[in-house]
């Protein structure tokens, strides 16, 4: 977002490897490049993907098949139809869409070097966006899946980890600190690609529950209506709404099978969400951090570039400008390289 880099880049997809110092053997930068890059494909191909199958959710009422009323959850638009929650959704896809779209350029060498406005522009419409789409995702949250205390908190956590990622590279940019700001905007990456992997691990999970009779959730009158659309198919097979003095907001049970009954296997995607959606938190926070581990060249480099900017600007502390351990934990004090590694 400000002045990072003078020099255009060798390469397209960036290596972790990538380093001027000698003593780099030739296969292995090759084989850290092509690592780089079909890393970069799967992941950034699949939000990147993903979003885009999903554009036609924005059609949020509409009566095509791709449309959200028509494509969500059984007994999702009951509740998304109205009020608030209507609000919610409408933000949260008008938002967190086309993010999904525009956050893979940002990760694109090439364009940070050669189009470096775009990089600035992008990157705060990003930020903004996400953050947006994260306020419909938290008043959202109460009817999501039917909106456990387990999945209430899933989706809070998200929020918070992704905001707060956001918050700390956007401060380290403006610090001119560019490796932090790289592994704080990877993790806003990791943390919101985790939808993609929960949905796979949710429809694993229900199709492994749906094996045997003992989950179920309830819903209410009015979801079952909504879903299996008069009182002739609800009031058979769930008595209870049927009964005098039931209401909309009657409980009854559904048992979660993932099989023909659309309320089943709404009851088997819901008690599974929670579980996903924590599952794929985790598996996305520890990927990331693995992957930062696994990348100090590419740390080191980007602190001497930082070392250099914030030098060139005047900053107290050059090189450790930023959010650094050496300044903020018990690490030793960064030392610059005589040898600058960009040339």
């Amino acid at each position: 977002m400000n002045r990072l880099h003078t020099h255009p880049p060798a390469k397209m997809f960036q290596s972790p490897t990538d380093s001027s110092a000698s003593g780099d053997e030739p296969t292995n930068r090759w084989a850290s490049k092509k690592a780089t890059t079909s890393q970069f494909i799967i992941f950034a191909g699949a939000i990147f993907g993903f979003s885009l199958a999903r554009l036609p959710y924005l059609n949020i009422s509409g009566s095509a098949k791709s449309s959200y009323a028509n494509s969500a959850e059984p007994g999702e638009w009951y509740w998304y139809s109205k009020g608030i929650y209507r609000i919610a959704i409408t933000i949260h896809l008008a938002a967190i869409l086309p993010a999904g779209l525009l956050m893979v350029w940002q990760f694109i060498p090439a364009i940070r070097y050669r189009f470096l406005l775009f990089h600035r522009i992008n990157g705060y419409l990003v930020s903004t966006l996400v953050l947006i789409a994260n306020v419909g995702a938290l008043v959202g949250a109460r009817r999501a899946f039917g909106g456990s205390l387990s999945t209430q908190a899933g989706v809070g956590v998200l929020a918070i980890l992704s905001t707060v990622s956001i918050a700390l590279a956007y401060y380290n940019i403006k610090r001119l600190q560019i490796d932090q700001h790289r592994a704080w905007m990877l993790r806003t990456m990791f943390y919101l690609g985790t939808i993609i992997t929960m949905r796979i691990i949710m429809i694993l999970a229900a199709l492994i529950a749906s094996k045997t009779s003992f989950y179920s959730t309830t819903m209410t009158c009015g979801e079952l209506l909504s879903i299996l659309k008069t009182n002739d198919k609800v009031n058979p097979f769930y008595p209870s709404c049927g009964e005098p003095g039931a209401t909309a907001n009657t409980l009854t049970i559904v048992q979660a099978k993932f099989g023909t009954q659309p309320e089943q296997i709404a009851s088997a995607l819901r008690i599974s969400f929670g579980m996903a959606l924590w599952m794929a938190l985790f598996l996305h926070a520890t990927g990331v951090e693995i992957y930062l581990g696994l990348t100090p060249r590419e740390k080191n480099r980007l602190r001497q570039v930082s070392y250099e900017r914030q030098l060139e600007r005047g900053f107290n502390h050059p090189g450790s400008a930023g959010l650094t351990n050496d300044r903020w934990g018990d690490a030793e004090a960064w030392q610059p390289r005589k040898e600058l590694t960009e040339k």
